[in-house]
């Protein structure tokens, strides 16, 4: 399970240092693609299958499932680590993330997300401020916090 946030900087070429902590679980090869709220979504190929099965599982004849499964697929690289521990992200997903210098490496669960420093911190502001209406909401369950 990938968790935590880490601070980063991309180098000239578009070379990101992934944590140490996380090229484990990520394994030889893994995917980068185009996320939501203008972030980058990294999945291990396990995980990679299991969420490209769900898709495929989707109805063609809708043009939102069309929508949807193009914009994931067609941002999508295999990536794999060099032996200084980067990554070269193409200048598209580095275009759709805002990323230009520093980013924020975060464990969502099953996935990692890559977000530009000031997107991200941007973003947690405001969740922050109705982090406990969201719990609300989303959670009917006791997670015994």
């Amino acid at each position: 399970m990938f968790m935590g946030e880490y601070q980063h900087t991309i180098d000239d070429k578009g070379r990101l240092i992934m944590p140490s902590k996380f090229r484990e679980e990520l394994g030889e090869k893994f995917v980068v693609t185009k996320g939501l709220d203008n972030c980058l979504f990294v999945y291990p190929m396990t995980e990679w299958k299991i969420l490209e099965e769900k898709l495929r599982s989707l109805p063609f004849t809708k043009a939102d499932a069309r929508a949807f499964a193009r914009f994931f697929f067609s941002g999508a690289i295999e990536c794999e680590l060099d032996k200084q521990g980067r990554i070269l992200l193409t200048a598209n997903l580095r275009d759709h993330a805002k990323l230009l210098k520093d980013v924020y490496i975060i464990g969502v669960s099953s996935r990692l997300e890559i977000w530009s420093k000031e997107v991200w911190e941007e973003y947690n502001r405001k969740t922050q401020e109705t982090y406990e209406e969201l719990a609300e909401k989303m959670v009917d369950f006791d997670l015994g916090l």
